[in-house]
């Protein structure tokens, strides 16, 4: 249902201040009179039709969320995140949250545009017992996505995608902040990661946020920072299950159970068969039981190096040249499952080429160079 020229202008209003756009910034980047603008955010006059677009790419979400009364607002769950952490995100930090809103809802519409089927993960029943609640709750998706009882998840990027949860990695200018969960109206579970984060840190935490996405949905927002207080109230127990889950989904106690003695030798190669850090692994050995502080504090200096961890969404066939070009879609939020779904929607001429150049947000010239690193083909006929 079309939105009256008020609703209009408080959508449009509400959005730019959300993202701490000026007026004067927006009509710089738009070619906009600063009058023009000023009008239709005080209802005096309906935008055109190609205003409501240029205004919808630059906020970073779905035109029909501007004049479209049956549909959410745009910003609607990215405004109440930045009010409930205060000063946590700047201006950039705000658009990319946003621009990563709105590629889990592209990604949510290309699916369905697919066919693609999930398997979701049916709620758990769950009470005080939030350690333990993590650990049961792990223990019982390994089992739902068919993984054998001696096999290490690798690629959870895929796993958690599966159950439906959208998952993007990008890189955002406050680095204490891990990742956050949004439930999205439109897409669903919504899940960013901070690509400043180590790759296997990054694991982690994209297992946290998901535990977030299974036991706390109800809160619509959630935020995770890289450390946590130690007060043990209830925020602080639901980051405790959360953390609980990642560990048991990443190192089940039973496959830490046959590690046996570690020393210097071999921390480090047991760390990159559960691609984890030493810290994690060390943390989860000593709440098993299966090593005491003094080990802990022995080995916890030793690390697995850098060049020799192993990111799923970058293969190890790429050239130095193409991996490099992967890694630096990744940490713009453009991971290789979305970019595969944008193609493949357009092979099957359900998105025009206009349409994937957009939802990939690179320009046309660059469209030959990413078919080619994906392995696609494109129909400029369409």
């Amino acid at each position: 249902m079309a939105a009256d020229i008020q609703t209009i202008a408080t959508r449009l209003k509400q959005i730019r201040k959300t993202l701490e756009y000026s007026i004067e910034d927006v009509c710089k980047t738009i070619d906009l009179p600063i009058e023009r603008l000023t009008q239709i955010e005080l209802a005096q006059t309906r935008p055109t039709g190609d205003e409501v677009l240029i205004l919808a790419s630059l906020y970073e979400c779905d035109f029909r969320s501007l004049i479209d009364d049956s549909v959410p607002p745009p910003g609607e769950l990215t405004d109440i995140l930045f009010r409930r952490y205060g000063n946590t995100f700047s201006a950039v930090d705000r658009r990319s949250i946003q621009e990563f809103l709105h590629i889990c809802q592209i990604e949510s519409s290309l699916e369905g545009l697919l066919g693609i089927k999930k398997t979701p993960f049916p709620a758990p029943r769950v009470g005080n017992f939030y350690k333990g609640d993590g650990q049961a709750t792990a223990k019982k998706l390994r089992s739902h996505l068919s993984h054998k009882e001696n096999e290490v998840p690798h690629d959870i990027y895929a796993d958690f995608r599966s159950i439906g949860v959208h998952i993007l990695r990008q890189r955002l200018v406050n680095s204490d902040i891990s990742g956050l969960y949004i439930q999205d109206p439109l897409a669903g579970h919504c899940v960013l990661i901070n690509y400043n984060e180590d790759i296997y840190r990054q694991r982690f935490s994209v297992c946290h946020e998901v535990a977030h996405s299974i036991f706390d949905s109800s809160e619509r927002v959630m935020l995770t920072y890289e450390t946590h207080s130690s007060k043990y109230n209830k925020a602080e127990l639901i980051e405790i299950r959360a953390n609980s889950f990642a560990s048991n989904y990443l190192m089940p106690v039973h496959l830490l159970q046959r590690i046996g003695t570690l020393d210097e030798s071999n921390i480090a190669p047991w760390a990159q068969k559960f691609r984890v850090s030493v810290s994690a692994l060390l943390k989860a050995l000593k709440d098993a039981k299966l090593i005491n502080q003094g080990t802990a504090s022995k080995l916890r200096t030793i690390r697995v190096p850098t060049s020799a961890k192993i990111d799923p969404e970058a293969p190890e066939n790429l050239t130095d040249s193409q991996r490099a070009r992967r890694l630096s879609l990744l940490e713009r939020g453009l991971s290789d499952y979305f970019v595969n779904l944008c193609f493949e929607a357009h092979y099957k001429e359900l998105i025009s080429t206009g349409r994937l150049i957009e939802a990939l947000r690179i320009s046309q010239s660059d469209l030959p160079e990413i078919a080619v690193l994906f392995g696609r083909t494109v129909n400029h006929g369409f």
